[in-house]
């Protein structure tokens, strides 16, 4: 979506220098531009970026360049503001290891992990090895989960989006929890854009794929933007956000339509979150500046101790007028958004994940006598539509029925609605994980997950496991699927249509078809069958 003029000035700078550095890197494979670390470890031919030299590493058949530096340390005057571009640097930078993740708190989910760093703002770029100079190839840059209050694209192996696919993936880290989203009188004041830094964050990164891309080998006119969870709530609101016009192509949204945090919130609710978190950090001051001055003068430890529960909390977006202007529903509805092509989907047990964490969590399961219990107080007066909608005794278990309407209200159907409104305006495409058969990296619980939110990562990025997951493997049967699925995602970046010779046929939703990514092999299935199963017309009727 860049601009033509753009893009030919962007791709006439850096071709240049991606041919020679490309031409040289294609040598890989007879090892004739490789030298190598102590206990082997193998270098990359040197890229030069924008902002100075880096060289990776060759690992697993491809190329790695790990942790490249594209904001400057968001630490100090830094902390809540704009990200800012980095020095430049003149010596090669070795960029064989990842960087810190992103401040977060201790939590029982295993999407992240503690961190106290704030200097985390870098990115990953993963290429094949086997590229030919100038080979301009699809990039995917892909946007982390964890609620916007935790995880690390650190946790993300592309290895097989990339062989498979010959595609070139960039994970990104962004700021999240308090230090990426918080609206303050004092902060909004002082005159830069402001509440969503941890959005901001994200477009910069997309900004330094259309600066650097090319010297990598990709094409910076043909970016794909997905994630999952948070991270599909993301590419959501870059969808509709102005400051992200011209910064990608396309758009997969992976369970990303969840009702509670795809509203965001206006400015004067976000503004009164914020003085609560400055009150509980014990910073609150009558003078809007001195209460930022206090908070920019305090340790991550210190926002960690004292502000626990808004470091832990997932925070929400706010309506700043600037990133964000307006809802979702608002834009999709208007057609005032980035309409590129779109892949959106969810899974069809999404919610077992939360009850089998809450279950882990409490040592007990979920019996049928707190079954009713937790309807009532979910949906208080709909309780008695759903209770007859999903009957105790259609389940096998009180635990997966208490998950089901919690996946369908808060996570299907929503995304059903958002698939509606942008199939008017956009080439758009539906699925459904749906191996209930997957593996588990998540804590142990009483519930079977079946096909939990977060599951289907692990069959586009081999063995992931959140931070501090279990350790699981693909049988063959659900390697196959990993590799139709790798597949739809690959060709979808190269062209905005995840068809090919390999694989079913994924039609568009507006035939009313959607594609079941399930065993033995992706099937294309009835729109309504599936409204139906997941109750949607009740949950539209609920919810409108």
């Amino acid at each position: 979506m860049i601009t033509r003029t753009i893009a030919a000035t962007a791709r006439s700078a850096v071709l240049v220098v991606a041919a020679a550095a490309m031409l040289s890197a294609c040598k890989d494979n007879n090892n004739s531009d490789l030298s190598s670390f102590p206990g082997g470890v193998q270098r990359t031919a040197v890229v030069q970026t924008a902002d100075g030299p880096v060289q990776g590493k060759l690992s697993q058949n491809i190329r790695e360049f790990l942790g490249i530096r594209y904001a400057a340390a968001p630490v100090g005057n830094l902390r809540w503001r704009p990200p800012q571009a980095p020095a430049s640097w003149s010596d090669v930078k070795d960029t064989t290891q990842y960087r810190a993740r992103c401040s977060a708190g201790e939590t029982i989910d295993l999407f992240g992990t503690t961190s106290t760093s704030e200097d985390c703002l870098f990115l990953n770029v993963f290429t094949p090895s086997d590229m030919q100079a100038n080979a301009a190839l699809p990039v995917m840059v892909w946007i982390h989960g964890g609620g916007l209050k935790d995880g690390s694209a650190n946790d993300y192996n592309p290895v097989k989006l990339v062989r498979q696919g010959n595609a070139i993936v960039v994970t990104i880290n962004y700021r999240t929890n308090v230090f990426g989203f918080l609206a303050l009188p004092g902060l909004d004041n002082e005159g830069h854009d402001f509440a969503n830094y941890g959005i901001m964050d994200q477009q910069f990164a997309m900004k330094w794929v259309q600066n650097n891309i090319a010297r990598f080998g990709g094409d910076p006119n043909n970016v794909t933007i997905f994630g999952e969870s948070a991270g599909g709530l993301s590419v959501l609101t870059n969808l509709i956000s102005p400051t992200a016009k011209g910064l990608f192509n396309r758009a997969i949204v992976e369970s990303g339509s969840y009702t509670s945090l795809s509203t965001p919130e206006s400015l004067s609710a976000a503004e009164d979150r914020g003085q609560q978190f400055a009150k509980a950090v014990n910073c609150q001051t009558s003078t809007p500046s001195a209460t930022v001055a206090c908070l920019r003068a305090l340790s991550v430890d210190e926002i960690q101790s004292m502000g626990s529960q808004f470091v832990q909390q997932n925070p929400p977006l706010t309506l700043d007028g600037t990133v964000l202007t307006e809802t979702q529903g608002q834009a999709f509805k208007s057609g005032d958004f980035n309409q590129v092509p779109v892949i959106i989907g969810t899974n069809k047990d999404e919610y077992r994940n939360f009850i089998g964490l809450e279950e882990y969590a409490s040592g007990q399961a979920i019996d049928a006598s707190t079954y009713q219990t937790r309807i009532q107080q979910s949906y208080g007066s709909n309780a008695s539509q759903v209770l007859a909608a999903y009957p105790l005794s259609n389940y096998s278990r009180a635990d997966v029925a208490l998950a089901a309407p919690a996946t369908d209200s808060v996570f299907v159907c929503p995304g059903l609605r958002k698939a509606a409104l942008l199939k008017q305006k956009v080439p758009t495409y539906y699925y459904e994980f749906a191996d209930r058969t997957a593996p588990v990296y998540q804590h142990p619980a009483p519930i079977p997950y079946g096909a939990y939110h977060s599951g289907e990562i692990q069959y586009l990025f081999l063995g992931f496991r959140g931070a501090r997951g279990r350790e699981t493997s693909l049988n063959p049967a659900q390697s196959r699927l990993s590799t139709d699925m790798v597949a739809y995602w690959t060709q979808f970046a190269k062209n905005g249509d995840p068809n090919g010779a390999s694989v079913p046929q994924w039609p568009l939703l507006s035939s009313d078809r959607y594609m079941s990514l399930n065993l033995p092999a992706p099937q294309a299935m009835s729109l309504s069958a599936l409204r139906q199963a997941h109750h949607c017309d009740l949950w539209d009727s609920i919810q409108q």
